[in-house]
């Protein structure tokens, strides 16, 4: 809670972004930004123990997103939800080909860009600092600091981290029925033996990653 504390001196708002589904051959990849809107709320995330979601459980993850009583069926992408009063969170997502488009990277910090721009024009507040997990950022008009392992740091980055993780991972398991035999419920799209395998037997498919090694000798 200490790290997070320290940007709330000059603004009256801290957003946290992240990303997942960076390393995936197929399926987009998925970016939430969080805000939280007086140093005060920080004491309701530390008792949820959030921290990054790679270290945390499916079980745990899946806990943390009750608590909160996110549902994702009702969930929507660039949309502003708030879990009480004061934190609020927008999902967005870059599709396959845009990531094709623009490379891996630059399409990370896109979906990071615009998730924080829509959950900042949904308040009033004025002006946020945005916190980005990992030490690349991208423009924007508020302050803005690029924080290396933040979702392991920040509780507002670990927040974002958790959503943007079970969100992706719901969507994927969509994929699998819409696309059999990929099994794309059980590794969300990264290259496993499995999928490697699948790809080599029945092909790629439209939500493949065609500029990916791995894919792209598919084509």
């Amino acid at each position: 809670m200490s790290f997070d504390i320290q940007y709330f001196e000059n603004e009256k708002a801290v957003i946290g972004c992240d990303e997942v589904g960076r390393g995936p051959l197929a399926g987009p990849v998925v970016a939430c930004a969080v805000m939280v809107q007086k140093k005060e709320y920080l004491k309701h995330l530390t008792s949820l123990g959030i921290m990054d979601s790679k270290k945390l459980t499916s079980k745990k993850r899946q806990a943390i997103i009750q608590a909160l009583k996110i549902e994702w069926p009702k969930i929507k992408l660039k949309k502003s939800y708030t879990l009480y009063p004061g934190i609020s969170f927008v999902l967005e997502e870059v599709s396959p080909k845009k990531i094709d488009q623009i490379n891996i990277l630059q399409a990370s910090l896109l979906g990071m860009k615009l998730a924080s721009e829509k959950l900042s024009s949904s308040t009033n507040l004025g002006v946020a600092h945005i916190l980005v997990d990992g030490n690349k950022t991208f423009h924007c008009l508020h302050p803005i600091s690029g924080v290396v392992k933040g979702d392991s740091k920040s509780l507002i980055i670990g927040l974002a981290s958790i959503i943007a993780k079970e969100f992706r991972d719901e969507k994927m398991k969509s994929y699998d029925e819409l696309f059999p035999g990929y099994f794309f419920s059980e590794h969300a799209g990264y290259p496993t033996a499995k999928h490697r395998e699948a790809i080599a037997k029945i092909g790629i498919t439209p939500i493949h990653r065609k500029s990916f090694k791995g894919v792209k000798e598919y084509l």
